[in-house]
């Protein structure tokens, strides 16, 4: 006699849901090109599978080691790929979801404006439209029930709510609070995270979607508990995301247009883990993290004196700044990029990089360009000529902690960073939740694993005495490319002598005519016109003797006139496009516009002829090419 052994409750749910995948991978295929009139019901199978797929994911809560029949090994790291399994399965089906149903809403309406015009139909559907309008009706009305709750609810005179969730503190300062519990609101903040107090007098920052306001009876006002539903985001480990720096709502709103990418990653053309860059919506959204920003000078609290920019009279030149730590941080490569899918153009791969303390950015935005080979699109390299400025999708994310637990620096070395995915304010997302890093329990196969995971390889150098005492010439806070540090001293000492050395008083707000101070900002924001500009010093620098070399006022007024030899008549010319970024013809008509103008400056042994010669046009004159002003340039942005 023979027979087959019965299947524990862990294999059976394991069982359902590899049936379940299945049926999402088709549906999923399906949705990606629908058939004409087969949304409505691919809409209805996702809804029937996401059901389905919820259930399997309940019975496997209920689950515990101990009803199994056999022992089971590594019984908790295989219920844990389980719940993750079935969790992306949910949200995939949750995601189409919402496609399908947007989709259908505007098929569903062309249709019902065709169905009037045919009169031998109006009979058959009256009853039809009279449901409708009476559904209408009500869905009219429990949207203005919503409206009136939420008046309420934000009305200060409203001081008891009531938690209709349970809410998990996740980070330092936020209150915990069990469904049903009566919280007493003592500050409502505009960014929806309010100051309550429980019955304990325990005090805390909680979320104001999980507030209701309260009556006696114990309902929330306007609507009974049983028609709320609200899902407790800190189940499954989510971590809430920071809100108290000064540009999360710039970071709130990437986090919301993310949806498109989610779309993208629902029908396979973008990995899962990737998501639209939150330093690339810092950087469209103002000035204030970019590097020309940084350039200028930062007033004292007072506005009456500058806080980083201070006379020598000694030397004749602005006092260094010491900083604390100035390191040169070398970008090696990146390896194991996911690649998008073949309907999704790749026009640029780049790193961007700044400091940041978990919560806020400290400093400007620097974008570091890649190359690649067609034959390994995965790996990327980098070349310290190379720079950037703007990107869309962010393929992953690191950080670099730049001092140790007992505040020491790191050591110099190379560090291999493994890449996480969605945004630096999320916790738990893997780049491509294919080739996950708690996949597999042998030491071998997750060694194998972690070959296959996306890693940014950077390495950390210490400077050397001199480097440290011209560095620190800069702002305190500054991230650039090392060849370009020469010409931003330079500008540096300029700035000083204008506006500490050459100043009629140290009251006078006067605009000041230097054509320099105005317009190398702009250079910032422009890669191809700072190595212009560098690849033009260079050339005069090989020309002067050893001694000319060590004269800092000598070398002062020869990059001026360097300067107005090569980039400033470009910035004016009708001839230079304007820069895009990751455009090919854009870039490499910039390109040959520079080299030709370069090429003529070097022949005529300066701009003026080209200056002045009928062939060339420039834009129309403007004061602002020449006047400066140092009140208004932390205000307004001077790239622009």
């Amino acid at each position: 006699m023979s027979g087959r052994r019965a299947r524990g409750p862990l294999q059976r749910v394991q069982r359902r849901s590899r049936e379940l995948q299945a049926q999402v991978e088709a549906v999923r295929a399906e949705s990606a090109a629908p058939a004409p009139g087969q949304r409505k019901a691919l809409w209805e199978r996702c809804m029937q599978l996401k059901k389905l797929v919820d259930e399997n994911r309940n019975a496997l809560h209920d689950l515990k080691k101990a009803d199994e029949p056999a022992p089971v090994g590594n019984y908790n790291l295989r219920k844990e790929e389980e719940e993750k399994l079935l969790l992306k399965l949910s949200q995939q089906l949750q995601k189409l979801i919402l496609v399908l149903d947007q989709d259908n809403v505007t098929t569903n309406h062309a249709a019902d404006e065709e169905h009037q015009k045919d009169p031998q139909t109006e009979d058959e559907n009256e009853e039809e439209n009279e449901s409708q309008d009476e559904s209408s009706e009500e869905e009219d009305s429990e949207e203005a029930d919503d409206d009136e709750e939420d008046k309420l609810l934000d009305d200060p005179n409203v001081k008891e709510c009531i938690a209709v969730g349970n809410f998990n503190a996740q980070q330092e300062g936020d209150l915990t609070f069990t469904k049903g519990e009566v919280l007493l609101i003592h500050d409502k903040k505009a960014d929806g995270w309010w100051v309550a107090e429980n019955s304990k007098g325990e005090r805390g920052l909680v979320p104001r979607t999980y507030l209701a306001v309260h009556n006696e009876d114990g309902e929330s006002q306007g609507q009974s508990e049983e028609h709320i539903e609200v899902v407790d985001e800190t189940a499954d480990g989510t971590e809430i995301k920071k809100r108290t720096d000064s540009h999360w709502s710039a970071v709130r709103r990437a986090i919301t247009e993310n949806d498109t990418v989610e779309v993208l990653a629902t029908i396979g053309a973008v990995p899962a883990g990737f998501r639209l860059s939150t330093l690339f919506k810092l950087l469209e959204e103002g000035y204030q993290f970019r590097a020309s920003y940084f350039l200028q000078p930062e007033l004292t609290p007072s506005q009456l004196a500058f806080k980083d920019l201070v006379w020598n009279s000694e030397k004749n030149t602005i006092y260094p700044r010491p900083t604390r730590v100035s390191l040169i941080v070398t970008l090696c490569s990146c390896k194991m990029i996911p690649l998008p899918g073949v309907s999704i153009q790749v026009l640029s791969r780049h790193v961007r990089l700044c400091l940041f303390d978990g919560n806020r950015v400290l400093s400007n935005i620097h974008t570091v360009r890649a190359t690649w080979q067609p034959k390994n699109s995965q790996m990327w390299t980098f070349s310290p000529r190379s720079t950037g400025e703007r990107g869309e999708l962010s393929c992953g994310w690191a950080f670099l902690k730049l001092f140790t637990s007992n505040g020491m620096p790191v050591p110099s070395k190379m560090y291999e960073l493994l890449l996480n995915g969605g945004t630096p304010y999320e916790r738990g997302v893997e780049v491509d939740p294919s080739i996950s890093r708690r996949a597999g329990s042998g030491v071998f196969h997750q060694f194998i694993t972690l070959k296959k995971q996306p890693v940014l390889v950077v390495k950390l150098r210490s400077l050397c005495a001199q480097s440290k005492d011209i560095l620190n010439l800069l702002p305190e806070t500054l991230i650039g490319s090392m060849c370009y540090i020469h010409l931003l001293i330079f500008y540096r000492q300029i700035l000083g002598d204008a506006l500490l050395k050459e100043r009629i008083s140290m009251q006078s707000t006067d605009l000041i005519c230097n054509p320099i101070l105005t317009t190398f900002p702009q250079l910032m924001d422009q890669p191809d016109l700072m190595d212009a500009l560098r690849s033009a010093w260079a050339d005069r620098e090989r020309t002067l003797k050893r001694s000319e070399k060590r004269d800092g006022e000598f070398l002062k007024s020869l990059f001026v006139l360097v300067y107005h030899d090569s980039v400033f008549p470009l910035l004016q010319s009708t001839f230079l496009p304007d820069y895009k970024w990751a455009e090919e013809e854009s870039e490499a008509s910039r390109w040959k516009a520079i080299a030709d103008f370069l090429k003529k400056s070097r022949e005529n042994d300066g701009a003026l002829q080209y200056l002045l010669s009928p062939e060339n046009t420039h834009r129309a004159f403007d004061i602002s090419e020449l006047a400066y002003d140092f009140l208004e340039v932390r205000k307004n942005n001077p790239g622009v």
